[in-house]
């Protein structure tokens, strides 16, 4: 361990920490994690105010002082923009507190089977997370290697633009960065449902220990879901199904539902591709991490052509144009359908909010339709048509760039496609009156 006087310079008072974090009130709480609680405040630091996530140590929960000066060697040393930034400490008083930059966005976990992140979004994250974690193997010849040995979903941190940053380093072991492959005999230490099974079985940590915890943290990310579950006192394992799935080729059947519609299939072909190999038993079948990073930009840039393709298709069947202020509308071909769009979209979106000046619809699907059905103009129905025959399928993105078209609800549109789709699955007319003019 080096001398403490090495970190001399990161030292903050405990009392600005108080005063940044009202004194640890519960207004500035944010969670609680392995290593204790974690507070927000507005630090003074060099070049001015600064706001700061600050963990307090509570040795109750099974880390101390070795897991405190290991987390501020570790970003004292090694500094990359997807590894979180260390700005201080502070041991005054019996206390063990870290000071961070402050990650608004939380932790990827809690976003995990939520829409607010797309599918595009998602994947990037993902990238930066294996950019950080290739640093942490491969931070140079001088430099020893990190084995993180805690990576999960709830240590990836996302900042105000979504960017991914690894955290938590009081768990992580060193070996030497000029090996090509660096193997450590310890005790075993993790998160339940992430570890690689031969560590937990063997002790022995491989920098594909890692590994093996990314490829669960990307399949969490596709799935929507966390890597493991209690059922009647039966913990299961999203690896394990995954795993499944993926040799019996059902990968797409567990793929969260907000994400069905926007992933392209040779994208998922590749991501479900990358992350099965990650929890290859052998460890000399899994990838390295700059094998992940390289299928994952690949699996990128191939959801990008689908949908600049999607988007070019859309655009030459409906002719949708787009005004200077970003609103939609239709082209030239339509002229009698944009003076509707101009006359009535624009005046009443733009006024007052709502279509027709009728109520939103908040009821779920079709069973709350009843008395509060609203009827669609030539011009909606056209255009829902049209985007319906070009694709059937309705990503989040896609949903909202209809209703604002439309002066709609994004709800009411996702409403339209599916029983537009459920009058095609039953083969009744394709003009079928009600589901074409009526909510």
């Amino acid at each position: 361990m080096s001398s403490i006087k090495e970190f001399e310079h990161l030292r903050i008072p405990l009392q600005a920490i108080k005063l940044a974090t009202n004194n640890f009130g519960d207004d500035n709480y944010i969670s609680r994690g392995g290593f204790g609680k974690v507070y927000k405040g507005e630090l003074a630091h060099t070049g001015g105010q600064v706001m700061v996530a600050v963990k307090r140590l509570d040795t109750t929960l099974g880390q101390g002082a070795p897991e405190f000066w290991k987390e501020i060697m570790m970003l004292s040393r090694y500094r990359h923009k997807n590894l979180v930034s260390l700005l201080g400490y502070s041991d005054e008083d019996g206390e063990s507190i870290l000071a961070y930059e402050y990650l608004p966005n939380k932790s990827l976990d809690m976003y995990l089977s939520s829409t607010t992140l797309s599918w595009i979004q998602r994947l990037k994250i993902c990238i930066g997370a294996a950019r950080g974690l290739e640093y942490l193997h491969n931070p140079g010849i001088t430099t020893q290697r990190v084995l993180h040995r805690d990576i999960k979903s709830s240590n990836i941190l996302l900042d105000e633009n979504w960017n991914a940053k690894i955290s938590d380093f009081g768990l992580s072991k060193f070996g030497p960065a000029n090996q090509q492959h660096t193997f450590l005999i310890s005790h075993v230490a993790g998160t339940f449902g992430y570890c690689d099974p031969l560590y937990v079985d063997t002790g022995y940590l491989t920098k594909e220990s890692d590994i093996y915890s990314f490829g669960v943290v990307l399949f969490e990310v596709l799935c929507g879901r966390l890597c493991f579950a209690n059922y009647d006192d039966n913990r299961r394992f999203l690896s394990k199904l995954a795993q499944k799935c993926y040799e019996e080729k059902k990968i797409d059947t567990i793929v969260h539902s907000c994400l069905q519609e926007q992933i392209s299939p040779n994208c998922l072909n590749k991501f479900s591709r990358i992350a099965y190999r990650c929890l290859h038993r052998d460890r000399k079948a899994r990838p390295r991490i700059a094998d992940v990073i390289k299928q994952l930009e690949i699996a990128l840039q191939d959801q990008e052509r689908h949908d600049f393709e999607k988007e070019k298709k859309l655009k030459s069947h409906g002719e949708i144009e787009q005004d200077s202020e970003g609103r939609y509308f239709y082209g030239p071909g339509d002229m009698k359908a944009k003076e509707v769009y101009n006359e009535e979209f624009h005046s009443k979106v733009d006024g007052a909010g709502g279509d027709d000046g009728g109520e939103d619809y908040n009821g779920d699907e079709t069973s709350q339709l009843g008395d509060k059905r609203r009827r669609l103009n030539n011009h909606q129905v056209k255009l829902l048509e049209k985007n319906f025959e070009v694709d059937n399928k309705l990503d989040p993105n896609r949903k909202i760039k209809l209703a604002q078209e439309l002066g709609l609800q994004p709800r009411q549109v996702a409403i339209w496609f599916q029983n537009r789709r459920a009058r095609r699955k039953t083969k009744q007319l394709k003009k079928d009156y009600d589901v074409l003019y009526f909510f």
